[in-house]
Order: C-alpha cells, then structure tokens, then sequence
C-alpha cells in the first residue's frame, strides 16, 4: 500500500473532485484497479465504494482485472465489419488461444473488442497498446502477433 499512499499524498486537500485522477495514477501504477485499494481510496477521500464502481464503471480506461503486456483492441465499427473484421477477431483468438475480454495465462496480450477506433480509412484495424494497425487480413495479423511475440525475447 506504500504505492498507494503515495499517490493519495499528492492530493490535498482531500478532495473528490481528484477521484478520477487518482484512479488514473493506481491504475497507471498496479495495471488496474484492486478492489482492496478502491476500498482506500474511498476511505480517504470519504466516498462509499458504489460511488467509485459508480465512476470506473462509466469510463471504459477503467478496468478490475489486471491486463497483459500488450493490449489489441479489435475495431467492431461497421466500416470494419464490412471488411472483415469478425475474421480478424477469430484469427486473433485462434493465434492467442483467448476471448474478448480475456488474458493469455502468460499476462503478454489482453484481447479487447471496441465499438469503433476513429480510424475507419484502415478497416478493418486494430489497435495494440498505442498502435494502430489497419487494412488487415488474417495472415498480416498473424505476421504482426508475431513480431511482436519475437521482439519480447
């Protein structure tokens, strides 16, 4: 909790209007948000633990469960539909043996779907960490997975 305490010291006064801000900061810092640390976060800026899921569950950079190293988020937007993009899902699912929602035993990749990435001029796309990568196939995906796979070693 020292992690914690540290971030909760750069906020006073103790203030809920820095809730967001915080959270930002553990989540930044654990990789997401422990239900034993939103229980002192709600302690010390005196908020029931409602109104914190209350919040964390309305912005979607929010997440309970710890994410892998990477995280692709596969565009669902009806551009990418269009061009495929439920069979870059599934060569995706196939290649990391995972679901939407889930991470590899190994915590390296975290599969997310979205709604839309803004980027419908690449459809289908997907995005992994901060990368944008568009006008896919299910053979370019797999090439892509693995360049990264072989960069981590």
């Amino acid at each position: 909790m020292n992690k914690l305490e540290e971030i909760l010291n750069k906020f006073t006064p103790k203030d809920k209007s820095f809730l967001i801000t915080v959270l930002q900061e553990v989540q930044g810092v654990y990789g997401y948000l422990p239900v034993e640390v939103l229980e002192e976060v709600g302690k010390y800026f005196k908020v029931s633990l409602s109104e914190i899921y209350g919040v964390v569950t309305f912005y979607a950079q929010f997440t309970f469960t710890p994410h892998g190293k990477h995280t692709i988020k596969t565009c669902q937007g009806t551009a990418c539909h269009v061009k495929n993009s439920p069979m870059i899902l599934q060569a995706i699912q196939d290649e990391l043996n995972i679901k939407p929602g889930e991470t590899t035993p190994d915590m390296k990749w975290t599969l997310e779907t979205v709604a839309c990435l803004g980027t419908c001029f690449l459809a289908p796309v997907v995005m992994i960490d901060e990368q944008y990568f568009g006008k896919l196939t299910q053979n370019r995906i797999k090439t892509i997975l693995k360049s990264f796979k072989d960069e981590s070693k």
